[in-house]
């Protein structure tokens, strides 16, 4: 068959790898790096994030039952790596990679503003699962960088050079393979040759 049997373990790769901001003021202010990350729901918008009881923010997001999820750029690699490797107990990782947290009325958590896109959650479950426990919460509202709109107002991440991480790498995204929904799309009629000429 060319396979080999592997045990159990998450290999569901490449995945997001996004900074998730939270705190209700400058004192309790952290970012945390998780790969966890995804849809659960569209109507109502609902997403997730799965963190280790131990880690720093869990506490933080756990009583202001607010999150960020801030997604990531090239630019913003070095940042990314440095927030999930480091612990906000023991540094302000924040002045550190010198990001900029904004607060807004929507929800208890600041926003990063280097980020092109921030999504503000709102926790409605803990469940404790094993090695992490996941936040389920729904979308309060996203806010976009508004130098990626065009003059049509028409939002182009694809110009933010977003990346991706892979079992323990980070990778830049490739080249457009296809849009959603061409598999199936009919293509234009050609033309026959005596509409052609009539078009000449």
């Amino acid at each position: 068959m060319g396979k080999i049997k592997w045990k159990p373990g998450n290999m569901i790769y490449p995945l997001p790898a996004v900074m998730v901001s939270c705190g209700k003021d400058e004192g309790e202010h952290n970012i945390i790096t998780v790969a966890w990350t995804g849809t659960i729901c569209t109507n109502p918008p609902m997403t997730y994030i799965s963190i280790r009881p131990e880690r720093h923010s869990y506490e933080i997001i756990k009583r202001n039952k607010a999150f960020v999820i801030n997604l990531t750029t090239e630019a913003l690699l070095k940042a990314t790596d440095y927030c999930g490797v480091r612990s906000g107990k023991d540094e302000n990782k924040i002045k550190k990679m010198k990001l900029n947290l904004v607060h807004t009325e929507d929800i208890m958590a600041p926003l990063i503003e280097e980020s092109p896109v921030n999504i503000l959650c709102e926790v409605v479950e803990i469940k404790k699962l094993g090695s992490h426990d996941m936040f389920i919460a729904k979308i309060i509202s996203v806010y976009v960088d508004d130098k990626l709109m065009d003059r049509q107002g028409k939002f182009h991440l694809e110009a933010a050079k977003l990346f991706a991480y892979s079992h323990g790498v980070y990778y830049s995204l490739g080249e457009k393979l296809g849009t959603f929904g061409y598999s199936v799309k009919k293509k234009p009629k050609s033309k026959s040759l005596a509409q052609k000429k009539r078009a000449l």
